[in-house]
């Protein structure tokens, strides 16, 4: 029967993306980051549906007029030279077939971006791809949220099976991030059902991400807490819920629980921890003595024998300085722009909106930083869709604004040439 359900909505998609082309692009979203087709019980597990799906979304932007332009933003011109600079060390890895056969896999994840970036040509769009990327993550952490209450907090969560962030770590990540987005939602819609569901969910959300029992979403859930608050209009109220939903929380947890959390503290004493210091110091070590091509894809195989377990480690480690350079100048160039675009807008009428989008996808950006410090998550999806969304966002309020520029320069080219007129005749009369 499940099989049945995601082929009705494999098709619909399809159609979707026929009709509409960058509805193709939210299809894909879900697939991506929902990845329905991994819960069928029977054959539709082994479709290529994401394939299939991207075929129709590519022979569509390609027949389609509804687009534009790559944009000109420097971040597509950072990014193309990175993965171009993922080329040049491939051809020099340690382990060519198994780095040959990820560079693959990771070209296959960034190919789909170029939809993104041209068929996703209004501000509009881009509020619904946010909203649906938000929504794949969520549907699946309500569920986990839900499994969590039910069992007592016993059972760790996890996420879609055979998806990128499968793992409790990565799902954990993976729904915080998704927190700021769904409030994006809930702050520009004027449903209020889908405001009040999202209200009540995204505390389930963080119950979900509490019961993945991992140590670096505890990390992350505190600091994108303090940033929701710092973020929120009614402080005074959000910062006692916090302090009784924390504490409600510490009721229910499983003493277990606890002693995992325990180990940030002495993590010296935890073999897990130790064991990725030791991996971070020879992929540091290592890459100082070859600062510019690292070991390429997957060369922890060939110096530690055991995964990096740090996104910015993989990305140096494996590609050097220069790569992991143009990694970081994405991500923080990309929140230097998010946090310093709303000041340009201030004082603009109907753009109080610039500031929800920048400040919630900051957050978003800042989990990740800070979540995959502990994982190797380098090449994850969501990181770019992310910045592209970020980039895309620039360009559409660089557009509204300067149209609100040119509606009001013309009414004060009209008034200055009035009251020269009146001074002309005041002139003549005296």
């Amino acid at each position: 029967m499940r099989d049945i359900v995601i082929l009705i909505f494999l098709a619909g998609c399809i159609i979707a993306a026929l009709k509409k082309p960058w509805w193709g692009v939210l299809s894909l979203a879900i697939f991506s980051y929902m990845n329905p087709h991994a819960y069928a019980w029977g054959f539709v597990r082994t479709l290529p549906v994401y394939y299939v799906l991207f075929l129709v979304v590519a022979f569509r932007t390609f027949t389609t007029k509804d687009k534009q332009p790559i944009p000109s933003d420097w971040r597509v011109k950072v990014f193309i030279l990175l993965w171009l600079y993922f080329l040049m060390t491939t051809t020099v890895a340690y382990v060519p077939d198994i780095a040959w056969e990820r560079f693959w896999f990771v070209t296959k994840i960034y190919i789909p971006f170029y939809f993104t970036l041209v068929l996703i040509n209004t501000r509009e769009k881009l509020y619904y791809l946010i909203a649906t990327i938000g929504l794949s993550i969520g549907i699946v952490a309500l569920k986990g949220g839900i499994f969590a209450i039910m069992t007592g907090f016993g059972h760790r969560v996890y996420g879609p099976p055979a998806s990128l962030f499968g793992g409790n770590n990565e799902f954990a990540i993976a729904m915080l991030i998704s927190i700021p987005l769904l409030l994006i939602w809930r702050n520009e819609t004027t449903n209020t059902l889908i405001k009040k569901g999202l209200l009540y969910s995204i505390p389930i959300i963080f119950i979900a991400s509490i019961s993945s029992w991992s140590r670096g979403a505890l990390l992350t859930m505190t600091a994108l807490t303090l940033m929701l608050i710092w973020h929120s209009k009614r402080k005074f109220f959000a910062i006692p819920l916090a302090i009784v939903g924390a504490g409600i929380a510490i009721d229910f947890l499983p003493q277990e629980w606890f002693g995992r959390m325990e180990t940030l503290e002495t993590y010296n004493e935890d073999a897990s921890a130790m064991g990725r210091i030791t991996v971070w110091i020879d992929g540091w070590n290592h890459t100082l003595s070859h600062p510019f091509t690292g070991t390429g894809f997957e060369g922890w195989i060939w110096i530690t024998e055991r995964d990096w377990h740090s996104s910015y480690v993989e990305m140096f480690a494996e590609h050097g300085f220069v790569a992991f350079g143009l990694w970081l100048s994405l991500i923080f160039g990309t929140l230097f722009s998010l946090t310093t675009l709303p000041s340009k807008v201030k004082n603009v009428a109907s753009m109080e909106w610039v500031s929800n989008y920048c400040y919630m996808l900051r957050a978003s950006i800042i989990c990740y930083m800070i979540g995959t410090a502990f994982l190797g998550l380098a090449y994850w999806d969501l990181l770019y869709h992310l910045i592209f969304i970020s980039a895309l966002l620039k360009k559409f309020v660089n557009e509204e604004f300067l149209q609100k520029q040119e509606l009001t320069s013309p009414i004060k080219v009209r008034s200055f040439t009035g009251r020269i007129h009146q001074t002309e005749k005041l002139n003549e009369r005296i």
